[in-house]
């Protein structure tokens, strides 16, 4: 959840557009067993489709409830489900909010339904980008999987004003767990009754290709909470037990869970995180603070990979603030980092390792995202020692290095959904980064994904400014074969080249770029892509 554009210091780097820069916005004004069979079984037929392995579906029914305006679905249809908000519009503080993080016009968010004037946009991040008919157009343009992960942060819950529901983090994920069953039933009833829909929640990889074998689209659930199984710290001290650990485990297996983050935004009960950069690196700190009662503690790295900087380094107006500070209580003043590479102090717990094992012992995929370096190696480790291929990193948020390192060992590798080429915004761009990924590595490609973390407080793809001389020709040729137009959602008319990814409907329009600008890889590409699918179910397959 939250991204950014990558640097040439790091996979990341700050913009706007980062979760994490809403807390400082608010501080200022979140294994069954197969019988041997007599004769070996036939072979799945293998899905081809691409997977989009890092979505936020559900998260209207986090953080409290008050953070979004929307929803992907309704009773009542688009008009109930994608109408203005008062706190999101004209100058509530939720408008006020998205213009600090995604650069919308202010007074902002007073037009949705049905014009769309203002919103959904790639920017618009407090703003529904998922409505249901736009994902049903991404499944008929080739999307085979969607991974949703149910997400939590109960500090930044605990920051906004209006939560209706509680900001316990497993209560979160409960509530969206029940919401997106809920949307299953609404989009079933859409299409002549329980189980005639095109939306299917899969909570195995057999459920998996079961669906896709009827030509529908898999929903998998995954975690990603900051404080999952309430393995909250507080001054290097846990709030769980290895007892919690477990019956967390029990329950996300029970729900069919595919994927969990151990760590996510701050360091808690299991590892240390990787830190983010810069503006948003000090509101992550922040929020790390309140959390566990302490800021990121660095340490020189001891290898090639690296977390990220930090935005207050040692420098002579850094010495001079330190030395201000230096008599100041416990927590009133901001730390002074030195100068990068800086690495966290903190790894892999023992309580992080029961839960890694614990993991590994229900067949649940480990995402190695958000991990700090010492966590992410040790866990590594961990897999490597048990021969366990369980690992995947879906939206850019491990070093090139680890990423590479988890792909080697049997691992699953989506990449951030940025625009095809660079822009203003992202300064790499999608096909970059794929060539750099799948550059040089011993282990074959067998599929490659995209994660759009998409309602997930992350700006989705721009305009390419090549796009104004080499545009995507409409109508197109999705990766599915089949051809499609403009998007028509409510009265506009979106555009790739205009809009961007401006609403989930557009990432078949997306990936038919990335094609259109491939090149020489375009055959290459194409395979990967729509061999994501397959290749993310086959590693979940693989530790069941």
């Amino acid at each position: 959840m939250g991204h950014s554009r990558p640097t040439t210091r790091s996979t990341r780097s700050t913009t706007t557009g980062r979760w994490a820069r809403s807390a400082l916005a608010l501080l200022s004004a979140v294994a069954v067993t197969v019988p041997l069979a007599a004769a070996p079984a036939q072979a799945a037929t293998p899905i081809r489709g691409m997977v989009d392995a890092h979505t936020h579906i559900a998260a209207s029914q986090a953080f409290g409830g008050a953070l979004r305006c929307g929803e992907p679905f309704a009773p009542g249809g688009m008009a109930q489900a994608l109408a203005d908000c008062p706190t999101h519009s004209d100058l509530g503080h939720f408008s006020l909010l998205e213009s600090v993080l995604g650069g919308t016009p202010v007074p902002g968010g007073t037009q949705g339904y049905p014009t769309f004037t203002q919103w959904p946009a790639s920017n618009s991040q407090l703003h529904e980008q998922a409505y249901y008919t736009g994902i049903e157009r991404a499944w008929r343009g080739g999307l085979r999987v969607l991974n949703n992960y149910l997400v939590a942060n109960r500090v930044l819950c605990e920051m906004l004003i209006g939560s209706p529901y509680s900001c316990d983090e497993m209560d979160q994920l409960r509530r969206q767990v029940d919401y997106m069953n809920r949307m299953e039933a609404h989009i079933d009833a859409k299409h002549g009754g329980p189980g005639r829909g095109w939306f299917r929640i899969a909570r195995s990889p057999e459920e998996v290709r079961s669906i896709a074998a009827q030509g529908k689209l898999a929903v998998t659930l995954g975690v990603e909470a900051s404080e999952p199984f309430g393995c909250r710290m507080i001054n290097d001290v846990p709030l769980c037990s290895a007892e919690d650990i477990d019956r967390g485990l029990d329950e996300f297996a029970s729900w069919g869970v595919s994927t969990v983050f151990p760590v996510h935004k701050f360091d808690n009960a299991l590892g240390g995180a990787r830190m983010d950069e810069d503006l948003a690196g000090l509101a992550v700190n922040v929020g790390n603070k309140i959390g566990t009662q302490r800021f990121w503690e660095t340490e020189p790295c001891t290898g090639p990979d690296a977390d990220h900087d930090q935005p207050i380094a040692s420098t002579p107006v850094a010495d001079g603030l330190s030395a201000l500070t230096a008599g100041a209580p416990a927590g009133a003043a901001l730390p002074v980092y030195p100068e990068a590479p800086l690495c966290n102090v903190r790894g892999l717990t023992p309580l992080g390792e029961h839960a890694v094992r614990g993991m590994m012992a229900r067949g649940m995929v480990i995402n190695i995202d958000h991990m700090s370096v010492k966590t992410a190696t040790r866990t590594l480790d961990i897999a490597a020692e048990s021969g366990y291929t369980g690992l995947i990193s879906d939206h850019t948020w491990a070093t090139q290095g680890i990423t590479r390192r988890m792909h080697e060992q049997g691992g699953f590798v989506a990449a951030f959904a940025w625009p095809a080429d660079a822009t203003e915004t992202f300064e790499t761009g999608f096909l970059e980064a794929w060539r750099a990924n799948t550059a040089g590595t011993t282990r074959p490609w067998a599929g490659y994904g995209f994660g759009s973390d998409v309602n997930g407080l992350a700006h989705l793809a721009d305009a390419r400014p090549s796009a104004a001389t080499d545009p995507l020709v409409y109508p197109f040729t999705a990766l599915s074969g089949e051809v499609m137009d403009r998007w028509q959602f409510g009265d506009r008319v979106y555009d790739l080249n205009v809009d961007g990814v401006a609403q989930y409907g557009l990432y078949a329009d997306w990936a038919a770029d990335l094609l259109h600008r491939a090149g020489s890889d375009r055959p290459e590409l194409e395979r990967q892509l729509m061999g994501g699918a397959e290749a993310w179910t086959a590693n979940w397959e693989r530790v069941r």
